[in-house]
């Protein structure tokens, strides 16, 4: 048994736990061993009136449970480095006694009642002597956590409980008042209430050696300190938002972090059942099971509300408790088939065939799944007809009719779609037949119409060599002859010459004479005198 824990225990409740302990747990060899430990402990003396038998009687029959290390499943996590705590991967909130109303007396009694040797304290110098220092405490730190500044509490730090540094011989040259201190208790009298502390690492108990004592700075103070400052200066600080404000109250995995903090599995819990210690429990009587036919049982429950609203024509209200019901449990068949029937009324035929698919995973002999499942196919696939898909409405018939193959409506629908099918396949070949079919015509026509291009170009190729050659033989003869006429040619030319000279001689005098006798003709006509070709006329007076 945890003795320290279990001393802890009887210092609250008392001697009156202590001998209800006795009664309980005297066959118990490990209450047996520390009995003689807590014997020497103080209890505190507590009225009729504050004292619980009922609670005390049930610690003292669960005692081998409560305070055996056993059911602790996982390794207890040490307490966090400084770097950690400033990450804050859970809510550091400040003591509960902040937002309480605690009498001074009872807290003060209670710090000097809980504090232990290798705790942590942080306090302020408020006076340096030869032989120390005194702090006057703020909080503790590491572990206990409490706020205590007005309770004006003061502590001794003896001087040789202060490590030396180089710089200085005598220890206390180093310390000043007004420094904020984080020390070890190294001693406590709960009697007189005087505490003693020590610098020193060593008097730190093992789970806290990591923290460094000495000397820090104001931001270094507890985080848990800071905020009920924050909290006993401004009314409107209440728990809710200062723990809503925690960065570690945000973190996804802080309830894993606690569990490994203190120690517990989150898949084997520990119980204070003595007939649930035993591990010889089968698959089907733990909670997953339970909880799994709870789930179903339930989820019926609103299944058949939905089914009795559907009946009455409250579509709305139906389609509110089948999903009501696949919330509780995902996987529930009779919610599934309902949905998908609602569905399917609304004509939202894709939605419902999902879920009829779905309800067949789950149960793949359910006989309306099938039924409903067979007559959505259908129906789908007479849609995807009237878009012209025909291939894809024939695979949903075939699917429907592999669910029930007697459906005559899926046998009727396939029978019509395969004939359509087949027979636009058959108009399909026909047509490519056609289509070859004018392509070779068109083929053996294009042939023969270069055949005869091709002879046309030979034959104008035959007549131009034949051109060629006849112009070169005539070409010859007319050189020859060509000599000889061109002397005949000149003096026909020579001949042409003189004759047109006569002629125009001839003319010129036939002008002449006409001229002159015209002019006899006249006679003396008065006043007018006429000279020859080109001197012009003029008038005189005889």
């Amino acid at each position: 048994m945890d003795r320290d824990l279990l001393r802890q225990c009887l210092t609250y409740h008392g001697q009156s736990l202590f001998n209800t302990l006795k009664c309980e747990q005297t066959e118990n060899p490990d209450f047996q061993a520390v009995v003689s430990d807590l014997c020497k402990a103080t209890y505190e003396s507590r009225s009729e009136e504050q004292s619980n038998p009922l609670v005390e009687q049930f610690i003292a029959r669960k005692a081998d449970i409560l305070f055996s290390p056993v059911w602790r499943t996982a390794g207890l996590r040490g307490e966090e480095h400084e770097e950690e705590e400033a990450v804050e991967p859970y809510a550091v909130m400040p003591p509960m006694e902040v937002f309480m109303e605690v009498p001074y007396e009872e807290r003060r009694s209670m710090i000097y009642r809980d504090l232990e040797r290798g705790d942590i304290v942080v306090g302020r110098i408020n006076n340096i002597r030869e032989y120390g220092f005194f702090l006057t405490l703020f909080c503790t730190a590491g572990g206990l956590r409490r706020d205590i500044e007005d309770l004006e509490l003061s502590a001794l730090c003896h001087v040789r409980e202060i490590p030396s540094t180089g710089s200085h011989d005598d220890p206390l040259a180093y310390y000043q008042i007004g420094d904020f201190i984080r020390a070890g208790v190294k001693d406590i009298d709960r009697y007189q209430e005087k505490i003693t502390v020590s610098l020193h690492q060593a008097c730190l108990s093992p789970s806290l050696e990591h923290i460094k004592l000495g000397v820090i700075t104001k931001e270094e103070l507890p985080v848990h300190y800071s905020r009920s400052v924050r909290a006993a200066t401004d009314s409107s600080e209440t728990y809710e938002r200062i723990l809503t404000g925690c960065h570690g109250y945000h973190n996804p995995s802080v309830v894993d972090y606690l569990l490994e903090k203190v120690g517990i599995s989150d898949t084997h819990p520990p119980s204070m059942m003595r007939g649930l210690q035993s591990k010889l429990f089968q698959a089907e009587d733990f909670a997953s099971a339970i909880r799994k036919k709870q789930s179903a049982s339930w989820a019926l429950k609103c299944v058949r509300a939905g089914v009795d609203h559907f009946k009455h024509g409250r579509h709305v209200e139906a389609m509110n408790e089948y999903n009501k019901a696949l919330e509780i449990d995902t996987n529930n068949v009779e919610a599934l088939v309902a949905r998908g029937a609602l569905y399917a009324n609304k004509g939202s035929i894709m939605k419902a065939i999902t879920d009829f698919e779905l309800a067949l995973e789950n149960c793949p002999d359910h006989r309306n799944a099938k039924k409903y499942l067979c007559q959505t196919l259908v129906e789908r696939g007479k849609q995807l007809e009237e878009q012209e898909k025909l291939v894809t409405a024939e695979g949903l018939y075939r699917r429907a009719l592999a669910l029930d193959g007697s459906n005559p409506e899926a046998q009727e629908a396939l029978h019509k779609i395969t004939d359509t099918i087949q027979k636009s396949i058959r108009l399909r070949e026909e047509a490519l037949a056609k289509e070859q079919v004018k392509t070779k015509s068109g083929q053996s026509s294009a042939e023969k119409l270069r055949k005869i291009l091709k002879e046309e170009k030979r034959m104008k190729k035959k007549r131009k060599r034949s051109a060629s050659s006849s112009s070169s033989t005539s070409s010859r003869t007319s050189s020859s002859s060509s000599t000889s006429s061109s002397s005949s040619r000149r003096r026909s030319k020579k001949k042409k010459k003189k004759r047109r000279k006569s002629e125009r001689g001839s003319k010129r005098h036939r002008r002449i004479s006409s001229k002159e006798s015209r002019r006899s003709n006249e006679g003396g006509r008065p006043g007018v005198w006429s000279e020859g070709r080109g001197a012009g006329r003029r008038e005189g007076c005889r």
